[in-house]
């Protein structure tokens, strides 16, 4: 990962106008994966360019998959993708390395998992120290192999079986991770797969599937499918990531002045539970759904300047709509009236660094109180704050938090500097860009 190092200077003027955001990442991830293991040549379009996405399109092609896809004057990636199908994917050389890609190496396991073949994966320095077992439980118990016996994260060695078993199994955490790889495999065993999960995950997976001619069943909190199937050709358009809109939004919320509006970005309901908040907070925020991308719902997002936010108490089953979003919540309501809870946000410590603890040294640094209490975050907002003259942030490597602490510069009086902004290329390459793109 990057050690660059990037001062922020606070933006000129207000935030204004349309723009749109890169490609949805969770649906580019499956748009890739999921061609690559259909029969045919799928159409793919709107694909995010990032080093994530990239890393499954290099998995894939290691597996036999053949990618065509050039890039377009919009930054994104367009074109086919020839699939493995029925005669399944090949024994890759060398290891596969998922870089920084949480999503590639855990969807990869529920993909090799149906074949006879074996596959070393392995990623970076980070995500080697990232929770892998919790995949691998699942699929064991379906009759799939990982070496070394007992390992907990990568590297690991995958090993399949063309006679996998269909399970019902209770997901101790809610993850799409999770539900994904279990469902992938179970859409090649024998029977019906069934994952309940203790609250609702992004069903991304579930929407897109039937696409590629295999049905699923799609519960707040239950997925199956019944296999045997081998996944057809299909075309995807990728909308626009909530995830990336969340930061331009969050930026329009606390620029005096600003108003904008993100087109083309993916509304699925289990994606935008941060919007639920900003509208609990009293945030100036509205969606509206102007079309769909096979099962999942686009359309246009606008926020503009708040100048009274209000704490408010996240519960526990709406963390994992918006798990990637806390970051940047989080610095919304340091600037909110009274106290905000996120409750039970575990799942951060494990993320591409500990977001927990990063996030309560960032806002300290600014002079917020935030702690934590069991699970639970606690920020105390202090409105009208300014940032410490000089004041420096370390992104650990983690885009979500190199692009949080970015804003604390573009929408205050005092640059800010940003130690290894370069790993915001992991889901948006293009952010500085876009919102000195929005300054009129």
């Amino acid at each position: 990962m990057s050690n660059d190092e990037k001062t922020i200077q606070p933006l000129r003027a207000p935030l204004a106008g349309s723009t749109r955001v890169p490609g949805d990442k969770s649906i580019s991830h499956r748009a890739v994966l999921f061609s690559a293991m259909a029969e045919g040549t799928s159409r793919v379009f709107g694909v995010l360019d990032s080093e994530d996405v990239r890393a499954s399109i290099r998995a894939v092609q290691a597996l036999g998959a053949r990618v065509s896809l050039e890039k377009q004057l919009d930054g994104s990636l367009a074109g086919g993708i020839t699939g493995w199908g029925g005669r399944g994917p090949q024994q890759p050389e060398e290891p596969i390395d998922c870089g920084n890609s949480g999503t590639t190496a855990r969807l990869l396991m529920g993909i090799i998992a149906p074949w006879d073949i074996r596959v070393t994966l392995t990623g970076d320095e980070s995500l080697c120290r990232r929770p892998m077992r919790r995949i691998a439980a699942p699929l064991m118990k379906m009759g799939v192999r990982f070496e070394p016996d007992g390992q907990e994260t990568l590297p690991m060695t995958v090993v399949g079986n063309p006679r996998l078993e269909a399970i019902s199994y209770e997901a101790p955490m809610a993850s799409a991770q999770l539900k994904t790889a279990v469902i992938l495999a179970g859409a090649y065993a024998q029977g019906t797969t069934v994952l309940r999960e203790p609250a609702p995950s992004r069903n991304h997976t579930e929407l897109m599937l039937p696409e590629y001619g295999v049905e699923t069943v799609a519960g707040e909190c239950t997925a199956s499918v019944t296999g045997p199937h081998v996944l057809q050709a299909s075309e995807v358009q990728v909308p626009g990531d909530p995830s990336s809109a969340a930061f331009l939004a969050c930026a329009a919320l606390m620029k005096p002045g600003s108003a904008v509006q993100i087109e083309d970005v993916s509304l699925n309901r289990a994606r935008t539970g941060w919007v639920e908040v900003l509208e609990r907070m009293g945030a100036d925020v509205s969606t509206q759904v102007t079309g769909h991308s096979g099962k999942e719902p686009y359309g246009i997002l606008s926020a503009r300047y708040t100048e009274s936010l209000r704490g408010c108490d996240v519960p526990a089953r709406k963390i994992a709509s918006m798990v990637d979003e806390i970051p940047v919540l989080s610095l919304l309501a340091a600037h909110a009236r009274g106290v905000t809870v996120f409750r039970d946000v575990s799942e951060l410590r494990v993320k591409e660094t500990d977001r927990l603890a990063a996030i309560i040294d960032g806002l300290t640094a600014l002079g917020i109180s935030a702690w934590t209490h069991g699970d639970d975050l606690f920020i105390e907002g202090q409105p009208g704050f300014e940032a410490p003259e000089g004041i420096a942030f370390d992104s650990l490597g983690d885009h979500r938090l190199a692009m949080t602490w970015a804003l604390v510069g573009l929408t205050g009086s005092v640059p800010v500097t940003v130690r290894r902004f370069g790993s915001v290329a992991v889901s948006y390459p293009r952010f500085l860009e876009d919102m000195e793109g929005l300054v009129r």
